[in-house]
């Protein structure tokens, strides 16, 4: 047992084991690099889960509802549910680790993908919007595992770090939304509706990745990291951390902000796509192909991202994501309904612009926090991104009724540009102060 005395005067005592990591830079980037890969290989998993509810939630609530009203209730319902789950992760990963954390997240996701399965098979809807909000468990750990990566991430690697979890999860996001009309006839043949069949693909998804992190995921990262911080404490370094605390404040809500609209104007435009698409003629495979891309396209160009928002900054990268939303309103609002490429490239831009915000938004945070925080932190911020999405996916099913995807398109496209003067603000502050 290692021991160290603290700012207190006190002795603070490391496990021999967390000692070798704090006195060895290369055994810290070796588990960083280990640690990127159990995260990958249970974002894959994740991803397929993850995309269940955005591919048909919709259309089953249309089904057993009767109306387009209500539409977009599923997804603001499991929405709603991960809100809850970012906060209850974040306190569990910050208390116990992210091992802890993020395994309850998944495994409990499974289980609301199992209660919307049953919820088809009794035609229940009060079981179906309850299992929503547990599915959203599982929505929330996808997004949680992406601070996974940046726990032993020096400040030149988090974009990247951040952009190998999001881009892992689009192998299973990909693949699921065009296993739509597989799952939905391995659904009818044992005898459930087939639009509950791509939630049997979700609940074995979400458990096999919570099951790969409760089992793989050792030692923590977030321990390490916060074992590495108390090691590098001194007092003389309280003064300084006393003058940057006013600029985190900053960058926390510059983050949470970027994550907060462009959630907004993703989640309210591709909720009612399938609705819209249906409406017009499309088939559940044409529909499965649109969201499909649509999902590689908020994954897939991580890699990318991250060493841009590495490269070229934050702040960059966040008026590219309210640019991008901006023209993949104004393409989804003037598209030929029946023309199924200008909707995919609509639908390609939308999630190619949340992609830039999200990456954005959370290099922010993680610029902004230290290890002793950071999951608490990390957890209320994506209460805030969770409860957009259920703005945006609660009216936008009414926004449609009323007017028109097209307006709902416009107006979410415009609401990104709102990305511009918020980084125009932020900047000014920091001169400022």
């Amino acid at each position: 047992m290692s021991q160290k005395p603290d700012d207190s005067g006190l002795i603070k005592r490391h496990p021999d084991w967390m000692q070798s990591y704090i006195d060895s830079p290369e055994k810290q980037q070796k588990l960083y690099r280990r640690t990127l890969w159990i995260v990958v290989i249970s974002q894959i998993f994740g991803g397929a889960g993850l995309a269940a509810g955005i591919t048909v939630g919709a259309l089953l609530a249309q089904d057993m509802l009767g109306t387009d009203s209500f539409a977009g209730v599923p997804v603001a319902l499991f929405t709603l549910g991960s809100a809850g789950a970012a906060l209850i992760i974040g306190r569990l990963s910050q208390r116990f680790g992210r091992r802890s954390g993020l395994a309850t997240g998944f495994l409990t996701g499974g289980l609301g993908a199992i209660g919307v399965i049953i919820a088809a098979l009794t035609n229940n809807i009060f079981l179906l919007f309850a299992s929503f909000l547990i599915y959203g468990f599982g929505t929330a750990t996808n997004l949680q595992a992406r601070y996974a990566g940046t726990d032993l991430a020096n400040a030149k690697q988090r974009g990247k770090a951040i952009s190998i979890a999001m881009v892992s999860t689009t192998f299973g996001a990909f693949a699921g939304p065009n296993l739509v009309g597989v799952m939905g006839q391995f659904a009818v043949s044992i005898g459930v509706p087939s639009l509950a069949g791509p939630f049997i693909l979700a609940a074995v998804a979400y458990i096999i990745a919570g099951l790969v992190l409760l089992v793989l995921l050792r030692p923590d990262p977030l321990a390490i990291a916060n074992a590495i911080a108390d090691s590098q404490s001194d007092n003389n370094l309280l003064d300084e951390n006393a003058k940057t605390l006013e600029s985190n404040k900053r960058g926390i809500i510059l983050g949470a902000t970027v994550m907060v609209i462009t959630q907004i104007v993703m989640v309210a435009i591709m909720t009612m796509t399938p609705i819209h698409m249906r409406h017009h003629g499309h088939d559940l495979s044409d529909i499965g192909m649109v969201i499909g891309i649509h999902v590689a396209a908020m994954y897939l160009p991580s890699l990318v991202t991250g060493i841009l928002v590495d490269k070229l900054g934050r702040i960059v990268m966040t008026v590219a994501a309210g640019a991008t939303l901006m023209a993949a309103g104004l393409v989804a609002a003037f598209a030929p309904a029946d023309n199924l490429m200008v909707l995919i490239i609509a639908l390609a831009l939308l999630g190619l612009g949340w992609n830039f915000g999200l990456i954005s938004g959370t290099a922010l945070i993680v610029d902004s926090t230290q290890p002793s925080n950071r999951a608490k932190t990390q957890g209320k911020v994506d209460v805030l991104v969770a409860l957009a999405g259920v703005s945006g996916g609660g009216l936008s099913g009414i926004v449609v009724a009323i007017t028109s995807y097209a307006t709902l398109s416009i107006a979410g496209g415009f609401l990104s540009l709102l990305l511009i003067p918020v980084v125009v603000w932020s900047r000014k502050q920091t001169k400022l102060g």
